[in-house]
């Protein structure tokens, strides 16, 4: 399957308002509702592309972190479903590198780290050894990263629906929600674009009542929707993570500068070795070094210690991919997630 003009023109719709309705949809691409409904339902099935929800977290107590794995290369197979399988190891990727097997881990907190992942993490037979950089703060997230396939007329209709789509913005809750509520997250993790009425039949509930506690999720600011595409259709095959020092007291404006990088998928600023943390969506293994000039020109003083090309990427966000990168429909999704790569 190959996707058409008009089908990555829609799942860039979908990128900026996940949840937008089928007849705003159509204002901004010009085709008519059920068109575009059917050609979504045709992308899902065939696992091009998908919508997920996933908490936003406090970044002020939440931990993401990028944890390096190595491994008994004949256990490489078992040590990589096992960690798949650990919900809080929300993305899995096979390296090209010093290292076999780059993580990206959501918890709670700190304790939490330690206690849900490190030691499963040791109890992993042919896992023989990981290193771990923190994030402190996170400056860019892949929900941000967008098809170039709108036209200015057609992305100044779309900014001007999205306005009141509900769960658009990204502002903090004021209160948690009560476990009816969260009862709701694993639906929309698998299908972020679920319906109450859809939910309501799974959980045995009243339609209305569902609906009522879906309006205050998505008013929540808690859950964050996103539109995942097979990255074999992205027209970017190549993932590369480089991990840069950038001078105390700079992190800010570097971050503000690879913002204008249209590849990057995510920044951020981290504990270890090194302090900064770049992953971009590349055409191919020759741009890597016209990437890390981009960077170098960018950020002058930066530092490139390692750059990590991707081999394949297991498990993205939560959901399991097949190897050519579509998405299998499997889903491992925990009690809190948050922007992964």
């Amino acid at each position: 399957m190959e996707l058409s003009e008009e089908d990555l023109a829609l799942i860039q719709v979908l990128q900026s308002h996940p949840r937008l309705g089928w007849a705003d949809a159509a204002k901004v691409l010009g085709v008519h509702a059920t068109t575009l409904a059917a050609r979504w339902e045709r992308l899902k099935a065939s696992g091009s592309a998908w919508v997920t929800a996933h908490l936003a977290g406090d970044p002020r107590q939440m931990l993401l972190a990028f944890v390096a794995v190595d491994c008994d290369m004949n256990l490489r197979d078992s040590v990589t479903a096992q960690l798949a399988a650990i919900p809080e190891i929300v993305t899995v990727e096979e390296a090209a590198s010093n290292r076999d097997l780059m993580l990206t881990v959501i918890t709670g907190s700190l304790e939490e780290f330690s206690t849900n992942v490190v030691s499963r993490l040791k109890a992993i037979e042919g896992l023989t050894k990981y290193q771990t950089a923190l994030c402190t703060r996170l400056h860019t997230s892949a929900d941000e990263w967008r098809l170039n396939i709108l036209d200015k007329s057609q992305l100044a209709t779309l900014r001007s629906l999205g306005q009141g789509v509900p769960g658009a913005g990204r502002e903090a809750a004021t209160a948690p929600l009560p476990q009816s509520h969260l009862d709701l997250l694993p639906y929309l993790a698998r299908d972020g674009r679920a319906t109450a009425a859809e939910i309501a039949r799974d959980l045995e509930r009243h339609p209305a009542t569902v609906q009522r506690q879906l309006n205050r999720v998505l008013a929540s600011g808690l859950l964050l929707f996103r539109c995942e595409l097979a990255q074999r259709y992205s027209s970017f095959p190549v993932t590369c993570q480089w991990f840069a020092n950038v001078p105390a007291g700079r992190h800010e404006e570097a971050a503000a500068a690879f913002r204008t990088i249209s590849n990057v998928r995510l920044s951020a600023s981290t504990t270890g070795a090194t302090n900064f943390v770049i992953i971009m969506w590349l055409q191919s293994l020759a741009d890597v070094m016209s990437a890390e000039l981009a960077l170098q020109q960018k950020v002058p003083g930066i530092e490139l210690v390692e750059s990590v090309v991707m081999l394949r990427t297991v498990k993205r966000v939560g959901w399991m991919l097949n190897e050519d990168t579509t998405a299998s429909g499997a889903v491992v999704h925990p009690g809190t997630l948050a922007a992964g790569s």
